[in-house]
């Protein structure tokens, strides 16, 4: 039998290590519960980062929770209120996670090892308004961008992926004449797709990225400038290549008809790599939202996406700080963006990526600006909702239904309803 003495030496000696140097309470054999929604992840928590994690750290076990993605939100508002949510929390990006610390529910994690070197973007998710305290550890962001089929490419000719958006529609012309593929797949049913996979796909490149996002939070920017409403006068004229039937056409159809080879090019998250690298049978590329001219300025989405916090109310909040301290840790970084292509470390050093789809969507932060979603952070707070009034304004221009002149005079109009900038 190990004396109890030497095991509680050498447990502390392993946290005192990971908290950089500085004495930590050992730990009694403690648990700590991930709350997320992301329990498709469940195989690769339980395979690959658990273990990792318990392996240096034998005095913590983890235990992985998740709850369904729809249910999250409302399933760990009732168990924080109730007092029966896990030590570890999944954080959303932005309101619904500042809501929490506000709450008193989320704890500042500003003193982890390891949080000070993200930089202002990848903690801008999980900060306060005015970037003092961060409340999660950033953990992976997703990028923007089309991935395409090699085989639908060879056969109509297209040798080289379009640069600029001349390129981009000589392309889709190019699919449309052959008849065999659907040249951009798509559809507008789910009216999120719309905005996420169009708008914030191809927007930066108009509104150059954190730059037009700050001004229009700064009010020095409206919707119904002309580089808000160019995106929508592109997406416009996509419609002649999305195929028959689009306009009914769910998220799982437009997956769907891409993996099965009957499509070529599919505007993408990059958490589709998994899925689609699982099911299509043939050989797929990326490529970046076209410029507008050759040589111009990219920019890219590559918008946070999650985070881990702390329950500020847990009973085990110093093997909770370990935990989160190798979080914020290359190890850990590299071995979930590997676990999972497509969701990119947010780790300020570079992490080596071993799938090719996901290497080519990370090697666009070296040639382009990032930045994330224009709607995400404060603009989305009041009534009406300018995140989901964006969803029905992209889909509106997508059908034909709504110019992109009308469509940017209402979204403008409504933020103007409730949103006063501080100038």
């Amino acid at each position: 039998m190990i004396n109890p003495r030497i095991r509680t030496l050498a447990l502390a000696s392993v946290s005192a290590a990971l908290m950089g140097g500085l004495a930590a309470p050992a730990f009694a054999d403690s648990t700590l519960v991930i709350e997320s929604w992301r329990n498709d992840d469940l195989p690769i928590w339980q395979e690959k980062i658990i273990p990792a994690f318990e392996k240096t750290h034998p005095g913590i076990k983890v235990v992985f929770q998740p709850s369904a993605p729809t249910e999250y939100n409302a399933a760990l508002n009732s168990k924080l209120d109730g007092g029966t949510a896990g030590d570890i929390i999944a954080c959303r990006p932005f309101d619904a996670s500042l809501s929490l610390y506000q709450k008193g529910y989320l704890a500042s994690v500003n003193d982890i090892p390891g949080v000070a070197g993200f930089s202002s973007v990848a903690k801008s998710g999980w900060s306060t308004d005015d970037g003092k305290v961060t409340f999660c550890v950033p953990v992976a962001s997703v990028i923007h961008g089309f991935i395409y089929n090699k085989d639908a490419f060879d056969k109509v000719g297209i040798k080289t992926v379009p640069v600029t958006e001349d390129e981009f529609f000589a392309d889709l012309e190019k699919l449309k004449k052959d008849g065999t593929y659907i040249p951009l797949d798509m559809g507008t049913k789910e009216l999120w797709e719309a905005a996420t996979m169009a708008y914030q796909n191809i927007g930066p490149n108009y509104w150059k990225g954190e730059e037009g996002r700050l001004a229009l939070i700064a009010g020095k920017e409206k919707l119904t400038d002309p580089q808000w409403v160019e995106p929508y006068k592109t997406m416009a004229k996509w419609a002649p290549y999305m195929g028959d039937g689009y306009k009914a056409q769910a998220y799982a159809d437009s997956q769907n008809l891409f993996t099965l080879g009957r499509a070529a090019i599919y505007p993408a998250g990059s958490w589709e790599i998994s899925g689609f690298n699982a099911q299509a049978q043939f050989k797929m590329g990326v490529f970046m939202p076209p410029v507008k001219k050759a040589g111009d300025t990219c920019y890219i989405s590559d918008h946070v996406d999650i985070a881990l916090g702390m329950n500020a109310h847990s009973k085990n909040l110093d093997a909770a700080k370990t935990f989160l301290a190798w979080v914020a840790s290359p190890e850990f970084g590299s071995i979930y963006a590997n676990a999972l292509p497509g969701f990119f470390s947010l780790q300020p050093g570079a992490v080596e990526l071993t799938d090719p789809l996901a290497k080519e969507f990370v090697s666009w932060r070296s040639k382009c600006k990032s930045t994330i979603r224009s709607t995400y952070q404060i603009l989305s707070r009041g009534t009406p909702n300018l995140e989901n009034k964006t969803w029905l304004a992209s889909a509106n221009v997508l059908n034909g239904t709504e110019t992109p002149e009308a469509a940017a005079k209402r979204l403008q109009a409504g933020l103007d309803a409730w949103y006063k900038p501080a100038k």
